[in-house]
């Protein structure tokens, strides 16, 4: 498996899951791009590792759910990281990032040795004013449709995805040129 630095570098946190296949399916997803750092933020009684349903969804993952480690705060789970980026899908917050750029950020935080974390909320309700005011900045998914938001899962896999194009491209992979080992 090409395991990129930003990868090694990259934790998902995911706040108060609720459903155990959405946390089987982010696993999945951070996989098969190389990425295999979770935490869970005070998950629901069931959306947990051990659950049948969340092992049924990480395919060929049950490494990344058997590594998850669980925090009580998103405070505790940014301990030691750099760069946390709070993914959300409201509109009219300034600064935002597209996830293009947030990956962009991370390879270089990653490149200078240090910790990244994207932090996602629960399935319902996103993640809260106070859990986003821990972070260094946000990321938001831009949408078509007028949809509140997409799939839990389907976000990570997006900035799962951006993470190891840009990573890729950071080291002069197979969709673009850059310092070799970035």
């Amino acid at each position: 498996m090409l395991v990129l630095p930003v990868a090694r570098a990259t934790t998902m946190v995911v706040v108060h899951p609720h459903y155990p296949e959405n946390v089987g399916a982010a696993a999945r997803a951070m996989k098969t791009m190389g990425i295999t750092g979770l935490i869970l933020v005070k998950p629901s009684r069931l959306a947990v590792p051990e659950h049948e349903m969340a092992r049924k969804m990480a395919v060929k993952s049950l490494d990344v759910l058997d590594g998850a480690a669980r925090c009580r705060t998103v405070e505790e789970a940014l301990g030691g990281v750099s760069l946390s980026l709070a993914t959300t899908s409201r509109r009219g917050v300034s600064g935002v990032l597209s996830p293009r750029r947030a990956a962009e950020m991370a390879v270089e935080v990653a490149a200078a040795g240090k910790r990244v974390a994207f932090v996602f909320g629960n399935e319902k309700t996103g993640l809260d004013a106070e859990d986003v005011a821990l972070c260094t900045g946000r990321v938001r998914i831009p949408m078509a449709a007028d949809q509140p938001s997409i799939n839990l899962a389907q976000a990570v896999q997006i900035i799962a995805y951006e993470l190891f194009v840009v990573g890729l491209a950071a080291r002069g992979g197979p969709t673009g040129r850059g310092a070799a080992g970035a």
